[in-house]
């Protein structure tokens, strides 16, 4: 059969009309959409008491920036806010000044941290070897005793490391290494980590986390000694602290430092906070007038005999000891 010329460009015309036709749609792209900001980037207003990881400067003064009336930037512990101490005595602070105290609770080695970038206007901490370099690098002008209280050794109430009835805390440290038994340490830099370091390096050792027994959290002592509840673990803790998250802790007991201070046979579990104002000379943001005014209060006869009442109705013994000079 002959196929005219025209006959075969109908054919052409015809399958270029069905390629098109069974050819996949393209999909438009979507439009550009304008960048997320970070959590970084959006400012916060600065917490009441902030989790126990260091915020940034953009979370804490640059976040005040706008705040309305005064505000001061208290950077300390997390024991002083996990007691209880903070919300007991600031209130009359703030009625005295008219002034908002703005607490950045972290780990004593954050909380200086942070007033080492001016990022505070007065810290209240307790590692009293950082407090003398922290004034030492000119970042405050002088460092002012404030109070006391103890550090105590806790865990497990079935005691597999047979520590309960030391008198030292080197010897019960020993006994749990020696014995494998669960440690918890809060691993944050804190005082009370800083402390549990220099127990251990008086038996010649430096724990990490290779050791399976031992677990460096990075955490503050109530989510510490919660953990130790939970895996049934021993940990160092400010006594407290302790005293005011016992009726969370069922399954622990203390093991070495007894019922109070007084029985506390271990000296090297002497517990000291200061108190320090930022120095302006070298942050001129921050606002010292105010924070000589939180050092002068707190360092008081009056305010002293405030802390010292702190706790005894409720625990039957004081939290902390007011010895400032």
């Amino acid at each position: 059969m002959k196929v005219s010329f025209v006959s075969v460009l109908f054919l052409v015309w015809l399958v270029a009309i069905l390629a098109a036709a069974c050819a996949p749609t393209p999909t438009p792209a979507p439009p550009p959409t304008a960048a997320i900001p970070s959590a970084a980037q959006v400012p916060t207003r600065a917490p009441t008491v902030a989790p126990t990881t260091a915020p940034t400067p953009t979370s804490i003064r640059a976040a005040l920036g706008s705040a309305s009336g005064c505000h001061l930037i208290l950077s300390t512990t997390t024991s002083t806010a996990d007691s209880g101490l903070l919300a007991f005595i600031l209130p009359d602070f703030e009625n005295k000044f008219n002034c908002k105290v703005d607490v950045v609770a972290v780990g004593t080695g954050q909380a200086i941290a942070i007033g080492q970038r001016g990022d505070a206007d007065v810290l209240l901490v307790h590692d009293r070897p950082a407090e003398d370099k922290f004034v030492a690098d000119k970042n405050a002008r002088e460092r002012f005793d404030v109070m006391y209280n103890d550090f105590i050794l806790v865990g497990p109430k079935n005691d597999p490391a047979k520590t309960n009835g030391m008198k030292l805390a080197k010897d019960a440290f020993k006994a749990i290494m020696d014995t494998k038994s669960t440690f918890a340490s809060r691993g944050d830099k804190s005082g009370t980590n800083s402390k549990e370091l220099s127990v251990w390096a008086t038996l010649g050792v430096t724990p990490t986390k290779d050791l399976p027994w031992y677990n460096a959290l990075g955490q503050g002592m109530g989510e510490t000694l919660l953990f130790s509840n939970d895996k049934q673990a021993y940990t160092l803790t400010d006594r407290a602290t302790w005293l005011a998250q016992q009726s969370k802790l069922s399954g622990l007991t203390v093991l070495v430092g007894g019922a109070n201070i007084n029985e506390n046979a271990d000296k090297d579990l002497y517990n000291p906070y200061g108190v320090m104002a930022v120095n302006p000379d070298k942050f001129p943001g921050v606002k010292y007038d105010m924070a000589m005014n939180f050092v002068k209060w707190i360092t008081s006869a009056d305010e002293q005999k405030v802390i010292n009442t702190f706790g005894v109705d409720r625990y039957g013994q004081q939290l902390f000891y007011g010895n400032a000079k």
